[in-house]
């Protein structure tokens, strides 16, 4: 399994060779943090939020885990979960297209 500065490495490459804008805004612990993916699309204005979830079987998956939309609400999702978790990590992606460079299963 890869450490989360890694794998968050990577998925900005995946963003950036995709041409979108990828940065992180907030770092979490290097090895082992939760990863909270913020998804802006200029074009439409759609604002969408993915964190990584593990089903019983063991699989992980990306799941939205808050049904807003606007942009300030999910700011406000992200800021409680950063209280409680320090080690909580976030990405956010600028695409056109909407995209989220996920390559795990997303729901």
């Amino acid at each position: 399994m890869l450490s989360t500065d890694v794998w968050v490495s990577a998925l900005i490459r995946r963003a950036q060779l995709g041409e979108a804008s990828a940065v992180v805004v907030r770092k979490g612990d290097a090895r082992a943090g939760a990863v909270l993916v913020k998804i802006y699309n200029p074009v439409s204005r759609e604002v969408r939020l993915y964190a990584q979830a593990v089903r019983g079987d063991g699989e992980t998956f990306w799941m939205q885990p808050a049904e807003a939309k606007a942009e300030p609400d999910l700011d406000s999702f992200i800021a409680r979960q950063a209280s409680y978790d320090p080690d909580v990590w976030v990405v956010e992606i600028e695409d056109r297209q909407g995209r989220h460079f996920l390559t795990e299963p997303v729901a």
